[in-house]
């Protein structure tokens, strides 16, 4: 969803950047992210309104979608 290669990922944490800093240096933020809809913790995704907490709550819900067994065409609504 971010572009970010394992390594990556792995050097991020390493380097402890913030959250903000994650999404903003994402290489390639999929588009079809935004197709992602449904509740989270008690809050509707698609509603959120700040842009950097959308992004985080969009990967939230990918990670409990995926938890749950669905595939990620399902999910990114490929389907």
């Amino acid at each position: 969803m971010t572009g970010y290669t394992l390594q990556n990922i792995h050097n991020t944490i390493e380097n402890g950047i913030t959250v903000e800093l994650f999404f903003g240096e994402a290489s390639s933020l999929n588009p079809l992210r935004k197709k992602i809809t449904g509740v989270v913790c008690g809050v509707r995704v698609e509603k959120v309104k700040e842009p950097l907490m959308q992004e985080i709550r969009y990967l939230d819900k990918l990670i409990d979608e995926l938890a749950q067994g669905r595939s990620m065409d399902k999910i990114l609504r490929k389907e």
